[in-house]
């Protein structure tokens, strides 16, 4: 009986870690992505520059959502505060990217 319901329990929240890890592979690819960018262009405090530029663009984006949040270069979805936003963000945020592209 146990083991029916330890099961059922997992089965209802593999989905929810499953994202979880998902979106956190996601955010250590944007920190690769980023050190790839620096080595080809062998310039990072360029592309510290580039992203300070991009984040403070106050357009709104009409046509972003949480399916297409992955494809921007900047988190669409910045103005969502909360821990709880950062867990399921798909970008690490912008001052962690800049820190460590001014840090190369």
């Amino acid at each position: 009986m146990v083991l029916i319901v330890v099961g059922l329990v997992l089965a209802l929240l593999s989905p929810l870690i499953a994202t979880i890890i998902q979106l956190a592979i996601s955010r250590k690819r944007e920190f690769l992505a980023d050190a790839s960018g620096a080595m080809l262009t062998r310039y990072p405090a360029g592309l510290a520059s580039a992203l300070r530029k991009i984040s403070a663009d106050t357009e709104p984006l009409e046509a972003a959502n949480k399916a297409t949040a992955h494809l921007y270069i900047v988190n669409p979805l910045k103005d969502i505060k909360g821990a709880v936003n950062k867990l399921f963000s798909t970008h690490p945020p912008i001052e962690e990217r800049i820190t460590v592209l001014e840090k190369m």
